[in-house]
């Protein structure tokens, strides 16, 4: 198996010296399972890539198990796919021959250490158990571009079908130790399985391998589930610790946060507006199949399921816990039939492509981009405007002018204190004409609530129609 860094910010060839390997080297390390080699293809001013190169013994495995020569043992143990592909071997290998990067040391350039630069990580046969959309739900939320390609189970005969693996290209401009961490829990997550037996130290590994980024990952409880080989005990300790149980339940702080908004807007009853504006463009399409995207607590959900001309209504949001309060404040377990029938609520994130949300006549997205940090926006206008396509979407979002009238304000001087950014009317129209552009698609913008002026209305509304008016796919 195989894993290749590369680096291309010159002098490209102090990679060496974050991962403590001389490129002018090649050096060979004994672990238990095999041999690591590290060496480098390339050493150039302007682009290095290290390669660390696993052999792995299956033969020397199955003999150094407990029992007698020969009992029990199955063709499998000696012929399986372990030498080949990227698994928990690759994982302990990095952890034994790139120690010191993992750790973020660099005794001889610790600045570069501590510096986010691009790098390209390359794995060319990594299996995962739940394919493409997974790996991506993995890595995409971390901040990473990713390449994948799927191999064929065997190029000869195609009628078998795909396989679990894939050559993947992941790249990022982050520190190099946060990648290697990265790579360290996620590998054997994909693959899930693990070549050893997994104890309550595990966890102490996954909480030092995780930290600052599994807290807040849209998949938070896979991760730790398959890292900790699904033992429910552990995993429970886990989330447990991992989110500290001292500390305020996060969905909860969400939830507490949302209502100071609110309180902001309410002299303008601003929420009721908007929902009302957004339900009249919706009305007005003629539309009958909406995702709601980021639906929350279910405002927009509930007015929807008012009028019977929309038969069919999809909620997304990333938190379970406002999902679970859309549930009960629409009343669907008491729902009848035939009603219930109209209306879904499933959880996603908006920053990785979903299947699920394709192939609607219009998706809403209101109030939500604000709660994405900007180099995050990419990846939403992919995966809404060019994966799931809709013939109509309509964003909202605070117009950062307007909160000059408002009392009361936090210090931040954003109406939520999760808000990574308000912008201007000439701001939000400038993203969205770009995007309108880019993925073909006409763009109006409305104003609504009270309109100040000089200074517009509180909320600033996007109507987007596909150009060509195609019906949903």
């Amino acid at each position: 198996m195989l894993l290749l860094i590369t680096s291309t910010t010159p002098p490209a060839t102090d990679l060496g010296y974050l991962l403590y390997k001389n490129p002018a080297r090649v050096q060979t390390f004994d672990l238990p399972f095999g041999c690591a080699t590290v060496f480098y293809p390339e050493a150039r001013e302007e682009r290095c890539t290290a390669a660390l190169l696993l052999e792995v013994d299956p033969i020397g495995l199955v003999r150094k198990r407990r029992g007698p020569p020969g009992e029990g043992r199955s063709l499998e143990e000696y012929v399986n796919d372990r030498p080949y592909v990227a698994s928990s071997f690759l994982s302990v290998a990095i952890a034994r021959v790139y120690g010191s990067a993992l750790s973020g040391r660099s005794r001889e350039r610790p600045d570069l250490a501590e510096t986010p630069l691009p790098y390209e990580a390359r794995i060319p046969v990594l299996p995962c158990r739940g394919g493409e959309g997974f790996l991506r739900q993995l890595f995409e939320p971390l901040g990473y571009e990713i390449e994948a390609r799927r191999h064929a189970l065997d190029e000869r005969f195609p009628e078998w079908g795909e396989s679990p693996y894939f050559a993947v290209a992941l790249r990022a401009q982050r520190r190099l130790a946060e990648i290697l961490n990265h790579l360290y829990v996620l590998i054997p997550v994909m693959d899930d399985e693990k070549h050893y037996w997994v104890g309550e130290d595990e966890i102490e590994k996954l909480l030092r391998h995780t930290e600052g980024w599994l807290a807040d990952h849209p998949l938070r409880d896979a991760i730790a589930r398959r890292y900790l080989k699904h033992q429910r005990r552990l995993t429970r300790i886990a989330l447990r610790r991992l989110l500290d149980e001292d500390q305020a339940d996060p969905d909860a702080a969400d939830s507490a946060r949302a209502h100071e908004e609110q309180a902001i807007e309410a002299p303008i009853r601003l929420q009721e507006c908007r929902v009302a504006a957004v339900v009249a463009e919706l009305s007005r399409a003629g539309v009958r199949r909406i995702v709601d995207l980021g639906c929350g607590e279910g405002h927009l959900l509930r007015a929807l399921l008012r009028d019977r001309a929309f038969a069919e209504i999809l909620g997304m949001d990333v938190s379970p816990r406002a999902l679970e309060i859309a549930a009960s404040r629409l009343r669907l377990a008491r729902m009848p039939e035939r009603e219930r029938e109209r209306i879904r609520l499933i959880q996603g994130s908006l920053l990785y492509r979903d299947a699920r949300i394709a192939g609607f006549d219009a998706a809403t997205c209101i109030e939500v981009i604000e709660h994405l940090d900007p180099p995050r926006l990419a990846a939403f206008e992919r995966v809404v405007f060019e994966f799931a396509r809709p013939a109509m979407a309509i964003v909202t979002t605070p117009n950062r002018e307007y909160n000059a009238t408002f009392k009361n304000m936090p210090k931040s001087g954003l109406r939520h204190r999760d808000h990574r950014f308000e912008w201007t009317r000439d701001e939000f129209g400038s993203w969205a004409r770009g995007i309108a552009e880019r993925f073909r698609y006409e763009v109006r913008f409305n104003p609504v609530g009270p309109e100040d002026p000089a200074l517009g209305a509180p909320t600033q509304m996007a109507v987007f129609a596909r150009v060509g008016g195609e019906g949903s796919r």
